[in-house]
């Protein structure tokens, strides 16, 4: 899954990083943040190896749940849980995801994203969103991997969230592991419905967008809203569809190849799909 840089020209003090893949989970509910199911030990189990080839120099992560007007980064050195949900059981409130920030990652991001044009106002007062420390606790359980969020712009579509990754791919090189969080389906009006069998639409949306993935179909998915089976249904609207295109973009866009973590199906209409993304390695 992860591939070894070849670089024995580069001389430095700078520790050598495996190139690491970039990374999409659905988040799911906030509840998931207790009530794990099959994914949470699937991204436990890929966090450990993550880490068990080297040191993680930090994580850079897109959710959907910091919408802004234009591009910002997180810069603070020690960002706060946000329980940005209402409605959910006590225990949930207490829960504490205390990772800290990166000023210096966030200034590296501010820095690439600039160079591709992209230019982004740092925020240093932004605190973790449920998108971002759910996940993340399942991934890195002991809060001590250095986190940086990034917004999703809210005009922003499937190309220009595409391009941030794109922006951002180096980092993978530095060990710096890039996760776009959303949902591969998400329609919360159909959250409380009781149902506990897959609705159809979900495994038919979600095995659509693995097909495409798997063939390197970037034009189908950036054009998914049309071609894609129960689109609107699976995302009246696109933001927790959008981490996807994140992670695609840092992933290799096109030459990317998936290797899914997990194809859960929670609460019948939201599809728990994890996958990491990363380019064929050649011999």
């Amino acid at each position: 899954m992860i591939t070894q840089l070849a670089n024995t020209d580069h001389q430095s003090s700078t520790t050598a990083h495996a190139r690491l893949p970039a990374l999409f989970v659905s988040h799911g509910a906030p509840l998931f943040a207790l009530e794990p199911g099959d994914t949470g030990p699937a991204l436990s189990r890929l966090g450990a190896e993550l880490r068990s080839h080297q040191p993680l120099r930090g994580v850079v992560v897109l959710s959907p749940h910091w919408m802004s007007q234009g591009l910002r980064v997180m810069t603070g050195g020690q960002p706060a849980t946000w329980h940005d949900f209402g409605g959910f059981p006590r225990p949930l409130y207490a829960l504490q995801y205390p990772a800290p920030g990166d000023p210096a990652l966030a200034d590296e991001v501010l820095q690439l994203l600039q160079a591709a044009c992209l230019p982004a106002q740092a925020d240093a007062q932004r605190p973790y969103d449920h998108g971002a420390w759910v996940p993340l606790m399942h991934l890195f359980p002991q809060a001590d991997v250095p986190v940086v969020q990034l917004s999703l712009p809210a005009t922003a579509g499937p190309a220009e969230v595409l391009a941030l990754g794109q922006a951002l791919a180096p980092l993978r090189d530095q060990g710096v592991l890039l996760l776009g969080s959303g949902s591969m389906t998400h329609n919360l009006s159909e959250f409380f419905g009781g149902e506990r069998e897959p609705a159809p639409y979900v495994g038919a949306f979600s095995r659509w967008v693995e097909a495409a993935l798997e063939r390197g179909d970037l034009p189908a998915l950036l054009d998914y809203r049309r071609q894609a089976p129960h689109a609107q249904r699976a995302h009246p609207t696109e933001d927790h569809f959008l981490p996807l295109f994140f992670a695609l973009g840092a992933g290799g866009a096109a030459a990317s190849r998936p290797h899914y973590v997990s194809r859960e199906v929670m609460h019948s209409m939201l599809a728990m799909d994890a996958l990491t993304l990363e380019e064929p390695q050649h011999a």
